[in-house]
């Protein structure tokens, strides 16, 4: 069994991501709606197509009507192979009907069987919610472009599509927006099944699902958050020992990745199923074709500056609907009512504890108030704040004054992000500066390693500091944190910083 993500490392946003949970839940009526409301024809549909074919194999003089061609060319398109062994006289019967055709030699017995079989599939495809609303390649309704988006095979399928639908979307549409959010993600379900179309252009199969939006939103995750780490889970379901002693046969391992590694191999392996497995029923293309619009599609939101404008619409509205609440602390303050202020605001924090506004205001008065460690802690969630926000220089000042009040050394896990937040806007001697204390800082904690290997990387990657990169991988790879699951990281950064070093010295040697 493929492993599958169950969280990542940012598992919060600054609102209810209210488009994201809107899109389920409408998939989710939708499947309802279309499982105990509508017929399933799906079977009798398959059947009479395959007496289409067998009839029209076994006599070619049969005039058939546009929609049964459409059935016949597909199938010689797709199976040539099996559609000489349909046409083939001598073979045996493949089942009742075949063998009753096989007798008949009336012209007009022969025709009346085809007409009927017209009529009957006419009437089943009429009946059908998945004819109406699913995406047909070779013949595409402009509405299915939207309605194939929303419809689901089964249970496990909808699932599926929800579950990725949740882990990449709420955080995107906390960065980008309801609006731009809502946009991106029906212009890409659109996106992916026209490409699903030009790769199975004689398809008559339905395609139907949310995948190739969900890829969509993977592909943008990773333009978006390329080191963000996701939970993985792995299940062994056949593991005799463990039934043997447990009477439970399921192992379970868990395990972290970067995003800019798990997704591309995603992609490699729909590219794969893609190529090879033909028409096994999933539409890879439709995945593939997905993934590249939204990381092509994230990386022009990214550099136009469409991102940063609508974050800053985001603060704004955040801000204005704290305005009562948070001006009513901010006049107790002016009036010196300080422990009013601060019982307001400590009420408002905890309903709502990502308004920047309201840390602030609260840093203000545990300073005012001489209260050093509710105000170190204060300043922790302002510099988490604005780091989630994208504003990292105000981050770094929240960092600068939380030195300078005291603080010693933030928490790892804040440390980190400030850390990565340096690279976010290219500082990157002041990363690995970071980096390089936070780990001295911390030597016994998970964030010391993440950040001995983030400095290596940047040593290697952007300071041309081969020599310095090889030290710390090395350091790393001693580390008294417990990192087996890193060994092939660690192993593989001390390789590519000796190559670096080799061509580095190289080069030196022949400019002597």
């Amino acid at each position: 069994m493929l492993p599958i993500p169950i969280k990542h490392e940012n598992m919060a946003a600054r609102r209810w991501p209210v488009i994201t949970l809107s899109l389920i839940a409408i998939n989710t009526v939708v499947f309802l709606f279309t499982t105990f409301s509508s017929t399933d024809t799906s079977e009798q549909r398959r059947e009479l197509s395959a007496d289409i074919i067998l009839l029209a194999a076994q006599h070619p003089e049969v005039k058939l009507q546009e929609e049964e061609q459409r059935v016949v060319d597909s199938f010689q398109k797709r199976k040539p192979q099996m559609w000489e062994q349909v046409q083939n006289p001598n073979r045996p019967a493949i089942n009742a009907f075949d063998a009753k055709i096989r007798k008949m030699n009336d012209p007009d017995a022969l025709q009346a069987e085809m007409d009927r079989l017209h009529t009957e599939f006419a009437q089943l495809k009429a009946s059908s919610f998945e004819e109406q609303y699913a995406f047909v390649p070779a013949h595409p309704k402009p509405i299915s472009y939207l309605t194939a988006n929303f419809l689901h095979g089964g249970w496990e399928h909808l699932i599926g599509n929800m579950w990725f639908l949740w882990l990449a979307g709420f955080v995107l549409e906390d960065v980008w927006g309801r609006p731009l959010y809502t946009a991106f993600y029906l212009i890409a379900g659109v996106a992916a099944l026209q490409i699903h179309a030009w790769t199975n252009s004689a398809s008559l199969v339905p395609t139907l699902g949310a995948s190739g939006a969900v890829a969509a939103l993977m592909g943008a995750f990773l333009v978006r958050f390329p080191k963000m780490k996701i939970e993985m889970l792995w299940v062994l379901w056949f593991s005799i020992i463990k039934l043997l002693r447990t009477g439970n046969p399921f192992r379970y391992f868990r395990f972290k990745a970067a995003a800019y590694w798990l997704l591309p191999l995603w992609l490699l392996q729909e590219i794969l199923f893609g190529s090879i497995s033909g028409n096994d029923g999933v539409a890879h293309w439709a995945h593939v074709g997905g993934f590249l619009f939204g990381a092509l599609a994230a990386l022009a939101i990214q550099y136009s500056g469409i991102e940063q404008k609508a974050n800053k619409a985001i603060e704004q509205e955040i801000a204005w609907t704290n305005d009562t609440e948070v001006e009513q602390a901010s006049q107790m303050m002016e009036q010196g009512q300080l422990s009013e202020a601060q019982l307001v605001l400590a009420g408002y924090v905890s309903k709502n504890p990502n308004s920047l506004d309201a840390w602030a205001l609260l840093r203000q008065i545990y300073s005012r108030q001489s209260d050093s460690n509710a105000y170190l802690d204060a300043t922790v969630r302002t510099c988490s704040l604005h780091l989630r926000a994208h504003e990292v220089e105000a981050a770094f000042q929240d960092y600068a004054e939380f030195i300078d009040g005291g603080g010693g050394k933030l928490p790892a896990s804040n440390w980190l992000e400030l850390c990565k937040g340096a690279e976010e806007i290219q500082e990157f001697d002041r990363a690995f500066s970071e980096y390089m204390e936070l780990a001295q800082s911390y030597p016994t904690e998970r964030q010391s390693l993440t950040a001995q290997l983030s400095a290596a990387r940047l040593c290697v990657k952007k300071l041309n500091r081969p020599e310095e990169a090889l030290s710390i991988y090395e350091a790393a790879a001693k580390s008294p944190v417990p990192h087996l699951d890193w060994d092939q990281i660690i192993q593989a950064g001390i390789k590519e910083a000796k190559a670096a070093l080799s061509t580095s010295n190289a080069a030196a040697a022949r400019a002597q």
